[in-house]
Parts: structure tokens; sequence; C-alpha cells
């Protein structure tokens, strides 16, 4: 299984990366995490279906300082399998 999920808010600058990343890697999903230029984060998980709705859960709280405003997620069928989860710079 696989969601796109972006996030928006105030979520760049505050750790929400390295929050996601911890996160995902903790409940053994795979993909990536990254900053997008229009302000929000943008999220590639794969795993189980649980892990990623657990992890979109999280997201929707976001670390201690972020803001988070929406979170949209799409469903997809997995393109390219992942070996670890990385945050982009």
């Amino acid at each position: 299984m696989q969601a796109k999920i972006y996030i928006s808010g105030f979520v760049q600058g505050v750790g929400f990366r390295w929050f996601v990343k911890s996160n995902a890697k903790s409940r053994g999903l795979t993909g990536w995490v990254k900053n997008i230029d229009d302000g929000k984060v943008e999220i590639l998980a794969q795993g189980a279906k649980e892990m990623i709705e657990k992890l979109i859960k999280l997201c929707e709280k976001g670390p201690f300082l972020s803001q988070v405003k929406s979170v949209k997620v799409e469903w997809e069928e997995e393109k390219e399998h992942f070996e670890s989860f990385d945050k982009i710079h």
C-alpha cells in the first residue's frame, strides 16, 4: 500500500520532516518526506495500510511547534519500492 500525503499550515522549519521520518521508521514504513515550494510538506509512505493511517493521524497534530491546517491523502498503487524512509532536503 502507498499513500501520498500533503500537509499544509505552519509545517516548514519546525522539525516536521524529522518528526515524520522518525514516526514512519518506527512503524516500519518506507518512502520519503520533503518540503515543497508552496510551503507544504509532501510525504510518500509505503507499508501496511494500518501503519500509514497511524502516521496520518500523527501528522494531523504534527510536532510541538507546527500548526497543521489540512492533511490531504491520495492512496495509490505502489509504483516504485523504497528500502528505507528518507528525509529529502
